[in-house]
Order: structure tokens, then C-alpha cells, then sequence
């Protein structure tokens, strides 16, 4: 099992930067492919970013994408999201999320493909 802790939202203004962490706990993550997902209320679960076990690939939902960027410290067990040029927009719990190797194959951005789950961390962005 994985233990997926977020941290690092709040509340923030329009042009503002935040970088969200994701500890993880039980396991090494070292071999998981990582991705950050956003909910906002009454919309559903969206896709954000995600990064593969070496790091070497990332993949980015439009709407981040020059904005945001995925990393991932596999000796720390951690992932992280680097926020930049928030916008209104940008407001949703955001949630980490690990995929473990070996499973059915999903496409990154497809919440399927994932196992564990964090609970999330806030972010608001006001205008």
C-alpha cells in the first residue's frame, strides 16, 4: 500500500505562483508513474499533469501547460507541482495520485490508471 500525502495549497491572487508537494508513505515510489489531478465544485475530476518513474517524461493538461511543471525526487518519495501565473481558474483541491507498475495500462491523463489516491490540498486563486 501507498500513502499519499499533498501539501502546500492556500489561498492565493491572480499572477501568483504555489508549489504543491506529494510525500509518499509505505512504499518506495521510485518505479510509479505520478499524476497530479484537480477537482473543482460540481465539475468533475480533471487530468493536470503527470510524470513517469524516471522523470523523464511529462505530460501536461492544456490548460497548465507552460504554466505548470511536474517533478518528482524519487530519493524524498516525493512528487511535486510547481504552480506559476495562477488564475481564477486554477481553483480546485488538487490531488496527487500513484500508478503502480505492472497494472492494466491506462494513458496518463486517464484516472482509471491509477491506484492510490491522496485526499487532496486546496487551492484558491482570487481574482
Amino acid at each position: 500500500q501507498v500513502q499519499l500525502v499533498e501539501s502546500g495549497g492556500g489561498l492565493v491572487e491572480t499572477g501568483d505562483s504555489l508549489s504543491l508537494s506529494c510525500a509518499a508513505s509505505g512504499r518506495s515510489i521510485k518505479t510509479y508513474r505520478m499524476g497530479w489531478f484537480r477537482q473543482s465544485p460540481g465539475k468533475e475530476r480533471e487530468f493536470v499533469a503527470a510524470i513517469n518513474s524516471s522523470g523523464g517524461i511529462r505530460v501536461y493538461a492544456d490548460s497548465v501547460k507552460g504554466r505548470f511543471t511536474i517533478s518528482r525526487d524519487n530519493a524524498k518519495n516525493t512528487v511535486y507541482l510547481q504552480m506559476n501565473s495562477l488564475n481564477p481558474e486554477d481553483t480546485a483541491v488538487y490531488s496527487c495520485a500513484a500508478d503502480r507498475p505492472g497494472a492494466t495500462y491506462y494513458a496518463p491523463t486517464d484516472e482509471r490508471g491509477y491506484d492510490y489516491w491522496g485526499q487532496g490540498t486546496q487551492v484558491t486563486v482570487s481574482s
